[in-house]
Formats: C-alpha cells, sequence, structure tokens
C-alpha cells in the first residue's frame, strides 16, 4: 500500500513472539484480513492480536507512539461501554523485524467494510452514543496540536488540490471542487473537545448488527469536535444519518465541519488506495457519493 513498506509475514510474527514472549509460542498465528492502513495484523490463538507497524521509522519514536496508543486505550475504556482493545504487551524489534510492535486484545465482530451498517438506525445510536462518551473525556487543558486532521480545514489545501488532480476519472471532480471550495472556509464554532479521529469503517466492528467495538484508539486527543462526525458520511446512510446528528444535538455548522472532514479524508482514500486497498478505496467513493448526493 506504501512505498517501501515492510513485508511481514506469519513466520516473522511468530519467530518474534517465540523469542520475546515464549509462554505464547503455541498459539496458531493468522493473519488478518482485510488489514489495516498502517499495520499488519495477526490474530494469536483466540483472544489476543498482534500489531505490527508497515512503514520504516525510527524505532524510539514506534515505541514512544506504542506507548501512547496503549495509554489512549486504556483512558477510552474506562470511558465507555464500547469496548476497545486492551493493550496487552509491547515487543521489540527482533529478527525480520525491525521495530517496536504491540499485542492487543481480540475483540469479537467483524469491521463496518465487511457487514455495513448503513442502514441500521439502532447502529446510529450506538455510534452517536460512542461519540458522545469520548466528547466527555476531559481534555485537561489540552488543545488540537496541528499534526493531523482536526484543525484548521484549510491547512490541507495543498494536499486536496493533489487529491483533485490525482482523481480525474475516479470521482466527480468539478462538483467536489465546488463543494470544497464552500467547506474550506468555514469558521470554527466551538472549542476543543476529546475526539477518537479516525471513525472509518474498517475501525468499526460489527456484531449482530449493533457496535461491538472501536479499533485504532492511539489517536484520541482534543479537536474540533466535528471530526467524529467522520463517522455519519463513512458509515451511514441518510435516514441514519439524520438520526446520528439528532442524537448528537449537531447545529448546521458543526454538522457541515463534519462533512468536510470526512471529504478531506475520502478524498485521499479513493485515488491513493485504488489498487492496493479496496476496502479504503470503496470508503473513499462511497463517502464522495454521499457528500454529493446530500449537496443536489
Amino acid at each position: 500500500m506504501h512505498e517501501g513498506q515492510l513485508q511481514v509475514t506469519a513466520g516473522i510474527v511468530a519467530d518474534l513472539i517465540a523469542d520475546q514472549f515464549p509462554e505464547w509460542s503455541t498459539l496458531p498465528i493468522t493473519r488478518v484480513h482485510p488489514e489495516g492502513t498502517v499495520n499488519a495484523i495477526f490474530r494469536i490463538g483466540d483472544d489476543m492480536a498482534a500489531r505490527l507497524p508497515l512503514q520504516p521509522r525510527d524505532a524510539d519514536k514506534v515505541r514512544v507512539w506504542l506507548e501512547s496508543e496503549a495509554a489512549a486505550a486504556r483512558r477510552l475504556g474506562a470511558a465507555t461501554s464500547v469496548p476497545v482493545p486492551d493493550p496487552v504487551a509491547i515487543g521489540g524489534p527482533g529478527d525480520g523485524y525491525p521495530m517496536p510492535w504491540s499485542i492487543q486484545s481480540w475483540l469479537p465482530g467483524v469491521t463496518a467494510s465487511v457487514d455495513d451498517p448503513g442502514n441500521s438506525d439502532a447502529f446510529a445510536t450506538d455510534l452517536a452514543g460512542f461519540i458522545l462518551d469520548v466528547r466527555a473525556i476531559d481534555t485537561e487543558g489540552r488543545t488540537f496540536d496541528g499534526t493531523n486532521r482536526g484543525g484548521d480545514l484549510r491547512f490541507d489545501e495543498e494536499w486536496m488540490a493533489h487529491c483533485f488532480e490525482q482523481s480525474h476519472g475516479i470521482v466527480d471532480v468539478p462538483r467536489l471542487r465546488g463543494v470544497w471550495e464552500r467547506l474550506r472556509d468555514l469558521p470554527r464554532g466551538a472549542p476543543d473537545l476529546m475526539t477518537h479521529g479516525d471513525l472509518i469503517p474498517g475501525n468499526v466492528l460489527i456484531r449482530d448488527g449493533r457496535l461491538a467495538g472501536i479499533l485504532d484508539v492511539g489517536g484520541l486527543a482534543p479537536a474540533d469536535p466535528a471530526l467524529d462526525l467522520v463517522g455519519g458520511w463513512h458509515l451511514l446512510e441518510p435516514g441514519p444519518r439524520r438520526l446520528l446528528r439528532r442524537e448528537l444535538g449537531c447545529d448546521d455548522l458543526e454538522w457541515e465541519r463534519g462533512k468536510a472532514w470526512a471529504m478531506q479524508q475520502a478524498m485521499g482514500a479513493a485515488w491513493y488506495y485504488r489498487r492496493s486497498n479496496p476496502e479504503m478505496h470503496t470508503m473513499g467513493t462511497r463517502t464522495l457519493e454521499r457528500i454529493l448526493a446530500g449537496e443536489s
């Protein structure tokens, strides 16, 4: 999916576990598909999952991130009834793999990219409850740190221009340019609140038609509260999306900013993952179609 990404196999993971966590060395190891965009994921036995970053980075920085991710999981797990992975262990570099990696608890369910909850009012209500739980977490005086989605929409203008150039023949670029030109200048109306930051189908687990878990929680941080509204566009059809909005009490400005963040994420996914990750490509194009349908 990415230039220069690491190749990780079940054999490499088995060797890492045998060397660093021999108590689990007899457990079966199975690659998880579809996997994430930044981690190779392997199930360990019935109850655990190994996550190995795919893009080479400084090992010390990776360990700091994994420790931060574990702390975020503990904090989020204490704040919501929606299951999130429990941190189990952090492994180090080993034969065949050059960076730290993590082990988390395995959550039952399938991702929303496999079991589409888009027409479910019950799921929309579940999702609203999770977003409200996250917003209620104390920011402890912190504000958006400016390193990712969730601050100034205009910060990504150069990236969006690149996405439009790459997207001819994939999506309706002229119409989407017009939508973005309107959305990018929306003002901020609310102070930063805690957000998950990446409510895409691959990070949302479904079981029996309901929200069963949330993955990839390391981005938990203060940001524009509209950021988590991307879930309404990535995951829901119009009726349940309206229900989500009512449950959250969004005014017009917050709702439109959520649409803008969803568009920013979807524009990149639609072309960047066109050949390497069909699930992300589908998410991007579907979200953009939903946005354009709402602009008609």
